[in-house]
């Protein structure tokens, strides 16, 4: 009897382990279908996160490309106002002084009159008095 009672321990011990083993497993399935579940989600993830980095990337390239022709834009401009400034100075600069260098030829001219005048008139006295 007795072994008896220790062959239906022995069998029963054997029957959970048999048991505890196919759960075991069937717990290692799902764990490692879960984590495989895991990684798809954190590699979607990580692909979505790139998409959505390289986009970013894009538009802020494209923001900057745009900025950039529009201060090239902005440049020329300025430069163009500045060269059409800059000559309309050196214009009125030009007539300024061809206006002055009349009213100095004029004023030469006059003040060589007026003192060969004087020196005429000088020479005509000096010869009547003789």
């Amino acid at each position: 009897m007795k072994k008896v009672v220790l062959s239906l321990a022995l069998v029963a011990v054997l029957g959970l382990s048999f048991t505890s083993c196919r759960e075991t497993k069937e717990k290692t399935e799902d764990a490692v279908e879960n984590a495989t579940e895991a990684v798809e989600d954190a590699a979607e993830a990580t692909g979505e996160a790139i998409e959505d980095a390289a986009d970013a990337t894009g538009e802020a390239v494209k923001d900057a490309v745009d900025a950039t022709g529009e201060a090239l834009e902005d440049a020329a401009d300025a430069t163009d106002e500045a060269v059409d400034a800059a000559g309309e100075a050196i214009e009125d600069a030009a007539n300024d002084a061809v206006e002055n260098a009349k009213e100095a030829g004029n004023d030469a001219v006059k003040s060589t009159t007026d003192s060969a005048s004087d020196t005429v008139d000088t020479a005509a006295n000096k010869v009547e008095n003789n």
